[in-house]
């Protein structure tokens, strides 16, 4: 199969199959960055990625967090001398992510093309993947007002004047829309950036040969701009690093036990999604048999998952499954692939655990229909539009940050929740789209879809 080159990031170069229908589509950036970002350290289709080839920069990272943590328990408040360092690493992600999510969302959407029964797949699957994601982050939400993720403390710390609890009934039209175009290039206005980019590259295929120079305009200045954010994460480690020196200086050691009591939460529930609804999601496109043969397929990819914490890596893997499993390839071949980007079971989990994560910190009370709702759209936007851009796992943060109004510093607070749910977020992610590959199977080609494709 004819493979379509992936640009490199300061970790590796890796390459995808290409997809019936998509000119190119591009995979996020090898940035060493978490679950929703994923590290895209990708091998080659046959090679067998180490353990620590796949997640070094993640040990980097966790390793600078410890550090920087033990520095501010042993210096207390004197610590905060090291803001600064963080603070640079802060205002470099966020001077560039305006750019970053109009070009990556943009020329994605812009390389889409396809007919008939590809159009079909395709819409299914846009279903299929927002379903199987409200399932994911309500499963999140019954366990953050269960188990709230600080707990019963209240910390010193309140919100600034400009936090603001997202009210969909009374903000809905500011929040997808601006009145001008210069007020699309702030991250205060991340929603109608995304909504303005989407329509940009849906316009740019629909122009035609016309659109192609544009085209390439948009994925150039993507990848330039991927290239950009991957040379600014080579500092993370000290900015994260000092950052944290300052948190726990200032606020103590206490934040890193309620980091422990998230993890508490995300791990099992996690694990119970991947058993529990994938199974349902099984049985729901071909009854008892269909659970069967999935999780008699599925335990090389599983592993894969786990291992590597990429979902492109998965991939082949992935793909060998749902050949076992019967899965037509003109759908396996798109939604698997395609899945890898933009369909992220497990960021959901983690986007709606990181939202209340920060309501704990800022003692505001995670509750009624309103807050729920957002919570979950954002989850959503994080675990499918954002997880489809170079950086996602990032840019998903920056979007919960700056939609809420939260200080910079709230970034830094769930950025580390990212790093500690990476690996059983990435098995959730990739086995996600293989199990709704077959769901769709069964939408698409009837209820006796498996007989006809194993026969």
């Amino acid at each position: 199969m004819e493979r379509s080159s992936i640009p490199a990031g300061p970790y590796g170069r890796a390459s995808l199959p290409a997809l019936p229908g998509l000119r190119t589509f591009r995979a996020r950036g090898t940035l060493g960055l978490h679950e929703t970002g994923e590290s895209c350290n990708v091998p080659g289709m046959n090679a067998r990625p180490s353990f620590l080839r796949n997640y070094a920069f993640l040990i980097v990272l966790l390793i600078s967090i410890v550090i920087g943590s033990v520095i501010g328990c042993i210096f207390k408040h004197d610590a905060a001398v090291l803001k600064p360092l963080g603070d640079i690493f802060l205002n470099a992600l966020f001077a560039t992510v305006v750019p970053l999510v109009f070009f990556s969302i943009s020329s994605a959407v812009a390389s889409m093309a396809g007919t008939g029964r590809l159009l079909r797949i395709m819409a299914w699957m846009l279903v299929v993947f927002a379903a199987t994601g409200v399932v994911a982050s309500s499963l999140m939400v019954v366990g953050v007002q269960l188990y709230p993720p600080t707990g019963d403390a209240k910390f010193t710390v309140t919100a600034k004047e400009n936090v603001q609890l997202a009210k969909p009934s009374e903000q809905i039209v500011r929040t997808f829309t601006v009145p001008d175009f210069v007020d699309l290039l702030t991250k205060r206005n991340m929603l109608a950036l995304i909504l303005f980019s989407i329509m940009v590259g849906l316009a740019t295929s629909a122009t035609g040969e016309k659109g192609r120079p544009f085209a390439g305009f948009l994925q150039s200045a993507s990848d330039v701009f991927m290239k950009v954010v991957s040379f600014i994460m080579y500092y993370a480690p000290i900015g994260l690093g000092a950052y944290f020196a300052y948190l726990v200086g200032v606020f103590g050691p206490d934040l890193l036990g309620k980091y422990l009591r998230a993890m508490a939460l995300y791990y099992p529930l996690c694990i119970a999604y991947f058993f529990v609804a994938f199974t349902a999601y099984a049985y729901l496109a071909a009854r008892s048999r269909g659970v069967k043969t999935f999780w008699s397929n599925i335990a090389p990819a599983s592993l894969t998952a786990l291992a590597t914490g990429s979902s492109f890596a998965t991939i082949p893997v992935n793909l060998a499954a749902a050949n076992r499993i019967g899965i037509p390839k003109d759908i396996s071949e798109v939604v698997i692939p395609i899945g890898a980007t933009i369909h992220m079971d497990g960021s959901c989990l983690s986007a709606v655990l990181k939202i209340a994560f920060l309501y704990g910190w800022y003692n505001m009370p995670f509750s009624g229909f309103e807050t729920i709702a957002t919570a979950i759209g954002v989850s959503l936007l994080s675990g499918m539009v954002m997880s489809g851009i170079p950086g996602g796992g990032f840019t998903g943060e920056l979007l919960i940050v700056t939609l809420y109004g939260f200080p910079p510093e709230a970034f830094v607070l769930i950025s580390a929740i990212g790093e500690l749910v990476d690996p059983p977020a990435t098995m959730v992610n990739a086995i996600g789209d293989n199990v709704a590959s077959m769901m769709i199977a069964r939408i698409v080609g009837g209820r006796d879809w498996m007989d006809r494709t194993q026969t």
